[in-house]
């Protein structure tokens, strides 16, 4: 998932660019999905969406450069510590060896030798040291890279509630008070503040390029905070399986300027339906390969409804017939 070299990065910015292109031109269509991500195998599912990610991952990295230098710094500090004991203890071996050679007439002889204290202060405490440095830096970046920390920036986070259902992503945006399905449209160089849950079973939230994924759980809210560096089309995807439809569970993740995305908000506003309680009970409903479309206004505390359990959840995979489904694929590749 580090970015790649050379021609790779020309490439990666032609069809970064040719992406944003064709979305600003698409917009307001609404394209169907491919039909390969439609499967009726659920191993084959799980294959053709590792396939996804991996070409995901071959794309160039961005978003997170903040802790990639946070951890190149981390493995730095780390490697410096460690080289400072194991070089010294490798010519340390190599000196007693040459010193206590049996040709060498001026080394000390001790026999009866058993025990110094200054020796043994030397031997522990410095190991000591280095391990509870060691582990004071460990401690301090592992709370800097957790992913609910907050960004950095001079420029006010963007508020994002996502919402994983059956077999789609609900993004909603407390302060523009709008929101989409399947998309997921975002500022360059701002930071993004997530809040996710589930409607349904567990999930995880992943987007490769920007960084950590994260788990969505019925019941509860997880942060994660990310930031998209430069305009592009950045897949998302679901990175557990949860039934018939996870094969097509993607989204796209669309960077733009922050004068697009302001454009973007007010065509939002003026057109498409209202998400209240209706129209979200709607959504429960099971559906697969959905493709993006928005919603103008959002009905207020929506988000903390759906947390609070004070809305009904999503049906999930139906269980018994998951299992005979792949029982059935598993008798007939036995056969």
């Amino acid at each position: 998932m580090w970015k790649t070299c050379g021609q790779d990065d020309e490439l990666a910015e032609q069809v970064s660019s040719a992406l944003e292109n064709e979305y600003w031109r698409g917009l307001d269509r609404s394209p169907s999905p491919p039909d390969p991500y439609h499967v009726k195998d659920p191993f084959e599912s799980l294959t053709r969406c590792s396939r996804m990610s991996e070409q995901g991952s071959r794309q160039i990295m961005i978003g997170f450069a903040k802790r990639a230098r946070l951890l190149s710094a981390l493995l730095l500090v780390i490697g410096a510590l460690s080289g400072c004991i194991v070089i010294p203890t490798i010519v340390s071996i190599l000196a007693f060896a040459y010193w206590f050679r049996a040709s060498n007439t001026r080394a000390q002889y001790l026999p009866n030798w058993a025990y110094s204290g200054r020796l043994e202060l030397i031997v522990w405490s410095i190991p000591a040291l280095v391990v509870f440095f060691l582990g004071g830096i460990a401690w301090i970046s592992a709370h800097l890279l957790d992913p609910a920390e907050p960004l950095k920036s001079k420029a006010e986070p963007l508020e994002v509630e996502v919402v994983s259902l059956d077999w789609k992503w609900l993004f909603i945006y407390p302060q523009q008070n709008l929101a989409s399905v399947n998309r997921m449209v975002v500022p360059t160089g701002v930071p993004l503040d997530l809040k996710i849950t589930s409607a349904s079973v567990f999930n995880v939230f992943f987007v490769p390029q920007l960084g950590s994924e994260i788990y969505a759980m019925y019941g509860m809210t997880t942060r994660l905070n990310l930031q998209a560096d430069r305009p592009g089309v950045y897949f998302g995807l679901s990175a557990h399986f949860s039934g018939d439809g996870f094969p097509g569970m993607a989204f796209d993740v669309q960077a733009v300027s922050p004068e697009q995305f302001a454009g973007w908000a007010a065509t939002t506003r003026s057109q498409g339906p209202v998400l209240d309680d209706a129209a979200y009970r709607s959504l429960l409903k099971q559906s697969q390969d959905v493709s993006p479309y928005t919603y103008r206004a959002v009905q207020a505390g929506l988000f903390e409804e759906i947390v609070g359990q004070k809305l009904p959840p999503g049906e999930g995979p139906q269980t018994t017939q998951t299992a005979a489904a792949a029982s059935a694929v598993m008798a007939q590749r036995q056969r």
